[in-house]
């Protein structure tokens, strides 16, 4: 079982690099390379750089909130 979890904390892991690397390239690295370069094929267009992110953590916090509530009536409905 320690094997499972350290090859899924591996791959984790190099999932979030890849995905940390992909992201700084595309918002750091992108804008000072010519408009008609090859590379841009391979990269979404800058606003989705904002876009993204701002809707993941928007769905993070109401998935965050409907779990906290979730588990606070559950709680109460044991004390009751």
């Amino acid at each position: 079982m320690e094997l499972a979890d350290r090859a899924i904390g591996f791959i984790l892991a190099s999932i979030s690099v890849t995905i940390f690397t992909y992201y700084t390239f595309w918002v750091i690295i992108l804008p000072f390379v010519d408009k008609d370069h090859f590379v841009h094929n391979y990269f979404l267009p800058q606003e989705y750089a904002i876009l993204l992110p701002v809707y993941a953590g928007v769905s993070l916090i109401c998935f965050l909130s409907v779990f906290i509530g979730y588990v606070m009536l559950k709680s109460k409905k044991k004390k009751a």
